[in-house]
C-alpha cells in the first residue's frame, strides 16, 4: 500500500472545483461516462491495431444507484489502469490522458473515437461527492488497483482484488446531493447527456414480453422475461453514411430527438464533411410559426456523440437556429463559452460550410421540385428572409429560390417578378414600385383598388419584411416597396392622365376647405385624388417611409426617433365618389359634417385605427342614422 499527496498546481483545488468546474453540478456523469466511452473506445483500436492481446467482445458502461449507502457506481469494461497510470493520469490533476494516446498512435489512429479525458474531467464527481473510489483492472497483466480520495489532496493507493478488466467510480455521494441517488433523477441525466453514446449504457433491468406459447390459452398471460435497460442508442442516424439511409429513416430519428413533435418535417439536410474540419449531423426543417423566439434552441450539439448545450448560436448561424436537428464535431470542446465560440476559427469555418450547406440544399429542392417548394414556402420562408438579412453569403445564393408570392397565389423569383411588372408599375423616374400586403384581410379594399389598375400586389406577412424589403432596395437598382395602403399607389405609379375628375378646380378648392374644417389637420393630411367612382370615397394610408421605421423598430432596428413622433396619416379623398359629391353639394352643415365623420370613420374602422372613445361615439351615431 502506498500513499502520497496528489500533484496539484493550484493549493486547495478541490473547493474551487465544487463551485467554479462547471456551472452545472450534473455535468459530473456526462464527464465520468465520457471517460468511460473513452477507455472502452481505446480498447477497441488497440485490439483492432494488434496492441491489446485480448477480447474486445461486447462492452457495455453500467450505472448503479445504491440509495441505502448514499453511493452512485460507474461502470465500464475499458482498457483500465494499471497503478502507475492512476498515478499518473489521475494524481497529476492537469495531465490529459487522452493528448497522450493521440500522440502515441497518431500514425495508427483513423478512427480512435478518442472523446474525454482524464484530470478536471474526472475530478468534477467532487462537485457532488465527498469521497471517490477507483477500483481498476488494466488489460494488462498487472493488479488492479484501488485509489480513494476523501476531497482533500490526501488519497491512497492500494492493490484491488478486482478480476475483470475496467474500472469502476464509487462516489460517496454529499449531504444535500441526494437527488443525483434517485433513479428518475439519473435516468434523465442519462437521457439528456448520454442519449447517443457509442458504447450501450446500461442502467437498471426492464421487462421484456415473450410471444405465447403455441399451446397458451387465449387469456393465459404472455410470459415475461427481465433484460438489461440500455437508456441510449449507439449507432444515431447522423453517424451513418446518407446512401445508407432512406426518408423513413431519418424521420424515424426525427421523432426519437423530439417524441412529443407530431408532425414529420418539411425535409432534411444531412452534413457530412471531414476536411478542414469534422462535423456530422442532421438538420431538420420543421413547419414554422412566425414567433422567432419559440423556435429557438431545437439544434443539439455534440461532440463524439455527448451532448454539449442545445444553444448552439455561435456555431450555427444565427437564422438556423430555427431549425431542429443534430450536430456533432470533435473540433469543439465540451465545455463550450461563447467568448471561445466567437474566436475560434474552427467554428467560424464550420458555420460557414452549414450556412452554404443550406443555401445548396434549398436551391437543390427549388430546382427539382418548384411546385413542392412553393407548397412549403410559408412554412421555411421566416428562415430563409431571416438569413437574407442576417448572412450576406447566404443573401447572395438565395437569389435563386427565395420567392415572391402574390395575393393571388402566384409565385415569383425576383427576374420573374421585375419582368412581369416592369411595364406597368413604375414611377416618374421610371423606378420599378413592387407593391405588397402584410395582411390580405385588412388591407382587402386596397388590394382591390390595386388590381383594378392591373398592378400585381405581393403578399409579404412575415413579422421582418420591412427589414427584408429596406436590404432589397438598397442591393437592387431602381426599385422600391410599397405597402398597398402606404402613400396612395397613384403618387408612386405613373398616373393614367386620361382619368378626368367630375369637379372643377373651383369646387376642389370649396370641397378640400369643407373637409379641413373638420377633420384633425394634426392627425391627417387631406389629399383630394381623382379615382373610380365605384373606389371607396375615404382612403387612409400612412408615409411609407414613417410606417416602415416605425415596423423595424418594433421587430428590432430603425430609429428610435420615430417611435416618440405622433401618429399622422393620409386621407386620400375620391373627388369622383359620389358620396363626396353629396358633402360638397349638401347645405344642411349638421348634415354635412356628420357624412364626413362617417366616412371618416369608416375609413379608420377599415385600418383598424377606430377605438376608445371614438369608436363609441361612431357606433351611437351609425344607430342614429339608421332611425
Amino acid at each position: 500500500m502506498s500513499k502520497g499527496s496528489i500533484n496539484v498546481s493550484v493549493e486547495n483545488i478541490f473547493p474551487l472545483i465544487k463551485k467554479f468546474l462547471y456551472s452545472d453540478h450534473e455535468i459530473f456523469l456526462r464527464e465520468l461516462i465520457s471517460n468511460a466511452t473513452d477507455a472502452t473506445l481505446k480498447l477497441k483500436h488497440l485490439t483492432s491495431i494488434g496492441e491489446a492481446k485480448v477480447e474486445y467482445g461486447n462492452p457495455q458502461i453500467e450505472i448503479k444507484v445504491n440509495k441505502e449507502d448514499k453511493k452512485l457506481h460507474i461502470i465500464d469494461q475499458g482498457l483500465g489502469m494499471t497503478a502507475d497510470e492512476v498515478q499518473k493520469y489521475i494524481n497529476a490533476v492537469a495531465f490529459s490522458g487522452a493528448e497522450e494516446f493521440l500522440d502515441k498512435y497518431k500514425d495508427k489512429v483513423e478512427d480512435a473515437g478518442i472523446i474525454g479525458h482524464f484530470g478536471l474531467g474526472f475530478y468534477s464527481s467532487f462537485m457532488v461527492a465527498d469521497k471517490v473510489e477507483i477500483i481498476t483492472k488494466s488489460y494488462k497483466d498487472e493488479p488492479a488497483a484501488h485509489w480513494t480520495c476523501d476531497g482533500s489532496p490526501e488519497y491512497t493507493l492500494e492493490t484491488a482484488e478486482k478480476t475483470d478488466r475496467g474500472t469502476e467510480i464509487i462516489l460517496h455521494i454529499s449531504e444535500g446531493e441526494e437527488a443525483f441517488l434517485e433513479d428518475a433523477k439519473i435516468n434523465e441525466l442519462l437521457t439528456k447527456y448520454n442519449k447517443f453514446m457509442p458504447i450501450p449504457i446500461k442502467f437498471g433491468m426492464r421487462t421484456e414480453t415473450l410471444p405465447k406459447p403455441e399451446d397458451a390459452k387465449e387469456d393465459d398471460p404472455a410470459p415475461t422475461q427481465e433484460v438489461d435497460n440500455i437508456i441510449n442508442n449507439p449507432n444515431p442516424a447522423w453517424t451513418k453514411q446518407p446512401a445508407d439511409l432512406k426518408d423513413e429513416d431519418y424521420k424515424s430519428f426525427y421523432r426519437e430527438l423530439y417524441p412529443m413533435q407530431f408532425e414529420d418535417p418539411l425535409f432534411h439536410i444531412h452534413l457530412n464533411v471531414d476536411y478542414p474540419f469534422n462535423l456530422t449531423g442532421i438538420l431538420y426543417f420543421p413547419k414554422m410559426t412566425n414567433d422567432l423566439n419559440i423556435q429557438k434552441d431545437k439544434i443539439q450539439l455534440y461532440q463524439n456523440q455527448v451532448f454539449v448545450t442545445d444553444n448552439v448560436e455561435g456555431i450555427v448561424p444565427e437564422f438556423l437556429t430555427m431549425l431542429k436537428g443534430v450536430i456533432d464535431s470533435p473540433d469543439i470542446p465540451l465545455n463550450v463559452s461563447r467568448s471561445y465560440l466567437q474566436a475560434d476559427g474552427a467554428v467560424k469555418k464550420i458555420s460557414s460550410y452549414i450556412t452554404r450547406k443550406v443555401a445548396d440544399k434549398l436551391k437543390s429542392l427549388f430546382n427539382n421540385n418548384r411546385e413542392d417548394f412553393e407548397a412549403k414556402w410559408d412554412d421555411i420562408k421566416i428562415v430563409i428572409e431571416y438569413g437574407m438579412l442576417s448572412e450576406e453569403k447566404f443573401f447572395e445564393k438565395a437569389e435563386a429560390f427565395n420567392l415572391f408570392p402574390t395575393v393571388d397565389g402566384k409565385y415569383y423569383t425576383y427576374d420573374e417578378l421585375y419582368n412581369a411588372i416592369k411595364a406597368k408599375q413604375t414611377d416618374k423616374d421610371d423606378k420599378l414600385v413592387i407593391l405588397y400586403a402584410s395582411n390580405k384581410d385588412a388591407q382587402h379594399s386596397y388590394i382591390e383598388t390595386a388590381k383594378a389598375k392591373g398592378y400585381e400586389v405581393l403578399l409579404l406577412d412575415s413579422p421582418i419584411v420591412s427589414h427584408l424589403i429596406q436590404k432589397l432596395e438598397a442591393s437592387k437598382e431602381n426599385i422600391s416597396f410599397a405597402r398597398v395602403d402606404a402613400d396612395h399607389i397613384d403618387n408612386l405609379i405613373k398616373k393614367d392622365d386620361t382619368k378626368i375628375s367630375k369637379l372643377s378646380e373651383d369646387e376642389k378648392t370649396k370641397l378640400d376647405d369643407i373637409l379641413k374644417a373638420v377633420i384633425p389637420g394634426e392627425k391627417f393630411s387631406v389629399q383630394l385624388e381623382t379615382m373610380d367612382s365605384t373606389a371607396a370615397p375615404f382612403m387612409i394610408t400612412q408615409p411609407e417611409f414613417m410606417r416602415r421605421m416605425k415596423e423595424m423598430q418594433q421587430t428590432g432596428g430603425g430609429m428610435s426617433m420615430f417611435g416618440n413622433m405622433p401618429e399622422t396619416y393620409n386621407l386620400i379623398v375620391n373627388t369622383n365618389s359620389t358620396l363626396v359629391g353629396d358633402i360638397l353639394n349638401t347645405e344642411d352643415k349638421d348634415n354635412q359634417e356628420r357624412l364626413i365623420n362617417q366616412s371618416l370613420d369608416l375609413a379608420c374602422l377599415s385600418q383598424g385605427l377606430l377605438k376608445g372613445e371614438a369608436l363609441t361615439n361612431f357606433i351611437k351615431r351609425s344607430y342614429d342614422m339608421i332611425k
